[in-house]
């Protein structure tokens, strides 16, 4: 047993390190990663996820239906829409009436592979998280279920394909469970890297190449790994310097919303970064608009150290290579 303070020698060190990779290899890498790629901190999202047919076709009306806010102006598909990386693109959302959110919404693309849903953890699963908004007073504003299903009886085709579905008709756990499944569709394979690491060795420029491994070597996979490189776990901004909030939010104050512990206090999930170049502005507050910018202050209060620009300029090449492929629903059935 190696003691929290106690240190290790090169030797030991390089011992460590091998018997991770083996270890990643062996028990970590998926079947479709290329041998040469088997000990990666990430691997490649899955072409597809097992789905039912009926309950996606649901789903994907009812992400779509603005019914479900209180003055049916406002969808699923509002804040994050499916042409635009899967988010909104501002600071933080607008809900109805023009009430201005708290925070940045994270995008729903490959959220199914998340260990939990939103930036705070809150909700345990995808139905858990589809609940949120629709009762949300900030965002969709309804006041209950009750009111958004009495809007979506009067819909005799909608109700004709939720009873098909649901035979026990609208309900709240019902339509909640539809959105999800819809939302398992919403996943992006095929980026550069996922063919890189099937083993095409040319789907990454040189210049990808070198910003992915500065990624490793600086120590963002530590907590960026995965299939999608985040969305695992719940961390602190400042690691290696203060970062200064001003003024604390109760959004700021994070994972101890959930917990109630103090040492989560100013934790967020780490969000993952497939398609992170189509996402922008980052972090949960919304308040860094480029790339660049994010790279620069995770080093700087993540990793505690700057960086010439031509590696930055690398690392940010690199993850454009996390752009996927979103296959629509509908073009996907066909």
């Amino acid at each position: 047993a190696l003691h929290w303070a106690g240190k290790v020698s090169d030797e030991e060190r390089a011992e460590i390190l091998a018997w991770i990779a083996k270890q990643r290899a062996e028990y970590y890498a998926s079947n479709d990663t290329a041998p040469e790629h088997r000990n990666e901190p990430v691997q490649p999202i899955p072409q597809k996820l097992p789905t039912d047919a009926q309950k996606v076709a649901l789903g994907f009306a009812l992400y779509h239906d603005p019914r479900l806010s209180a003055d049916s102006t406002i969808s699923c598909a509002h804040c994050h829409a499916l042409n635009a990386g899967g988010v909104d693109g501002r600071k933080t959302s607008i809900g109805v009436g023009g009430a201005v959110g708290p925070i940045n919404a994270p995008t729903v693309f490959n959220s199914v592979f998340n260990v939990e849903q939103f930036w705070d953890g809150r909700a345990a699963t995808l139905q858990d998280q589809a609940g949120g908004p629709p009762l949300n007073p900030i965002e969709m504003a309804s006041k209950s279920w009750d009111e958004i299903i009495a809007k979506l009886e009067k819909d005799p085709q909608l109700k004709t394909q939720f009873l098909e579905v649901y035979p026990q008709g609208f309900s709240g756990e019902n339509i909640t469970d539809a959105i999800a499944e819809f939302e398992k569709t919403l996943i992006t394979p095929d980026s550069p890297f996922d063919k890189w690491l099937r083993g095409d060795e040319n789907a990454l420029t040189a210049q990808q190449k070198k910003g992915y491994q500065l990624f490793k070597d600086n120590k963002c996979a530590t907590c960026h790994g995965g299939i999608i490189l985040g969305g695992r776990s719940f961390e602190p901004l400042g690691l290696k310097k203060d970062f200064n909030f001003g003024e604390i939010t109760a959004a700021d104050i994070g994972r101890m919303n959930v917990t109630k512990e103090e040492r989560d206090k100013l934790r967020q999930k780490v969000p993952g970064l497939r398609n992170v170049a189509l996402t922008a502005p980052y972090f949960h507050r919304g308040d860094v608009p480029t790339l660049d910018g994010a790279v620069k202050l995770m080093l700087r209060y993540q990793v505690g150290k700057e960086l010439p620009q031509e590696d930055v300029d690398d690392i940010v090449a690199f993850l454009h290579s996390l752009n996927g492929v979103y296959t629509p629903y509908m073009q996907d059935k066909q």
